[in-house]
């Protein structure tokens, strides 16, 4: 497949952790049904316009074999997924409000997620960029035991790990190169509704690099160097936010994989690719709008809008 081409030199490969996963979503005007979703898939996809992948999860029996085949198709590696045949595949079923800013868990069923032990294959160890989608943070930590030393790891979360694991998650951020998380989560971990205030917390008190999303409103990065704020892309045909947090990280590390290093400078362009690959997964159910022919395209004329709309 055609990849975004961000430098001269040939893209570093991505390691994914997370959920490959069914999903049911239910939106003020649509009902999905039965899609493909989990944070692996999302930020796999979403790397692979930029970067190969290499993908660590756990499937069940009745995970269709057509949708590895996707992932291999654009260039991931998905010999760390493991088949469980001893029951199903992850499930969750949910329910926006009618701004989308709510969303209800109507099911959430681990099936054999609930026994993942995440196990790198010997080559995936020496990966130089990985992201951890928002699993148990015991899983992201047992991912870091494997990997070589010098790694640059982001780590993504969600409300459940702030609330459950705060301790083990403030471990896992000290461990990782960058972390991801929202504006909420921010707040719940410092105690501080000041977003650059937490933004500044988590930064001298955690991870050296920290990303604070604002749905809608942007995001902000916080890093040794300055502090960066990029708005959203407006998108005016939402249909469903589920793996929108999901494939901004995955495109983010692959845009960095793809240039090569990770400085402020290289973090602030990887975040515009990232947002413009958001504002497509937003655009309907699954990911089906990353996944698409002709998506790369679509992202490099929102990152090239983006940068339209930034600059004065």
């Amino acid at each position: 497949m055609k990849r975004i081409r961000l430098s001269d030199r040939e893209p570093e490969p991505v390691l994914v952790i997370g959920s490959l996963a069914y999903d049911h979503i239910i939106t003020p005007t649509a009902d999905s049904g039965r899609v493909a979703g989990g944070s692996a898939n999302f930020a796999a996809i979403a790397a692979t316009h930029f970067s190969p992948a290499r993908v660590v999860a756990v499937v069940g029996d009745d995970y269709e074999e057509s949708l590895l085949e996707l992932l291999r198709a654009r260039g991931a590696d998905v010999s760390g997924v493991e088949r469980d045949r001893s029951g199903k595949t992850f499930f969750w079923r949910g329910k926006y409000g009618d701004n989308f800013n709510r969303r209800e868990a109507l099911n959430t069923d681990l099936n054999v997620f609930e026994h993942f032990d995440p196990k790198l294959p010997d080559v995936y160890r020496k990966t130089k960029y990985a992201m951890l989608g928002a699993i148990q943070p015991s899983l992201q930590l047992r991912v870091l035991d494997q990997l070589d030393p010098g790694a640059f790891v982001l780590a993504d979360t969600i409300q459940l790990w702030v609330d459950a694991t705060r301790d083990e998650l403030l471990e896992l951020f000290r461990r990782s190169s960058m972390v991801c998380i929202n504006d909420g989560e921010a707040e719940t971990l410092t105690g501080d509704d000041n977003i650059f205030r937490a933004g500044d917390w988590l930064r001298k008190n955690a991870a050296p690099i920290v990303l604070i999303k604002k749905g809608e409103h942007g995001a902000v990065l916080f890093h040794p160097e300055g502090v960066f704020i990029l708005p959203a892309y407006p998108v005016t045909d939402l249909r469903d936010p589920t793996g929108a947090g999901d494939s901004f990280a995955g495109a983010l590390v692959g845009a960095l994989a793809a240039q090569g290093h990770t400085s402020f400078a290289a973090i602030r362009r990887a975040m515009v690719y990232a947002t413009a690959t958001a504002s497509l997964t937003v655009e309907d159910f699954s990911f089906a709008r990353i996944a698409a022919e002709g998506a790369g395209e679509l992202i490099e004329q929102r990152a090239k809008n983006l940068r339209e709309l930034t600059a004065f």
